[in-house]
């Protein structure tokens, strides 16, 4: 049993899933709380309502998200070796996470941002308020719990695909389990990547749900 692991490898690729985890997450939690908060501020009856760029922008989530992360990741090939000057490895898999998981955690936040209390909103305009105050003292201070739920959510997300990305070389956990798992045939390989990836998950969650917990108290 494990004999065929290689433990320096096995290290390697976890460290490799983390940066791709790390930097991936970062970038998709910038790009997706403007999307999200631009869906939300441009809807119907909000603040700076705009029909044609809330419904230029939900088009573009919409399709975005609808595209399988391995047909996306091949897709955009191109693009992504312009971005980072390779389309394979740690560095070739950010873009695609990026791309895949921003409009997911936008409509996230959007929907975080929809639980906000009308009352509160008002209030503020009431008081004279600016748009930018109400969107970040108002809207993404009261839908802070939500937010971090979203971003949870979005991480362990992020983990399947960093997976996912393995079939196509994109190095990591995945790229480990599909050469030594899948295409050697060495199950306790397999084993071992399952078991990383799941406690990963746990922790991610586990974290996530502690924050939620202490700002509901607050």
């Amino acid at each position: 049993m494990f004999n065929n692991i290689r433990w320096n490898e096995v290290w390697k690729a976890s460290q490799d899933t983390l940066i791709m985890l790390g930097f991936s997450l970062v970038f998709t939690v910038l790009l997706g709380m403007v999307l999200g908060v631009l869906l939300f501020v441009t809807g119907r009856g909000q603040i700076l309502e705009n029909g044609v760029v809330h419904r230029t922008l939900s088009v573009i989530v919409n399709i975005t998200r609808s595209v399988p992360f391995v047909i996306l990741m091949i897709s955009i090939f191109p693009l992504t070796k312009w971005i980072v000057g390779t389309s394979i490895g740690v560095k070739g898999s950010i873009p695609p996470l990026v791309i895949a998981a921003a409009p997911f955690f936008a409509r996230l936040v959007e929907a975080a941002l929809r639980e906000v209390d009308r009352g509160v909103i008002e209030a503020a305009q009431a008081m004279g308020a600016s748009k930018w105050t109400i969107v970040w003292r108002v809207l993404l201070r009261e839908a802070r719990t939500g937010i971090i739920a979203a971003v949870t959510v979005t991480a362990v997300t992020l983990v399947s695909y960093t997976a996912m990305s393995g079939v196509v070389g994109g190095g990591g956990l995945g790229d480990l389990a599909i050469r030594y798992g899948y295409q050697r045939f060495q199950p306790d390989v397999m084993i071992v990547t399952v078991v990383l990836l799941v406690v990963l998950v746990q922790l991610l969650q586990s974290v996530g749900d502690l924050l939620v917990r202490k700002y509901i108290r607050r």
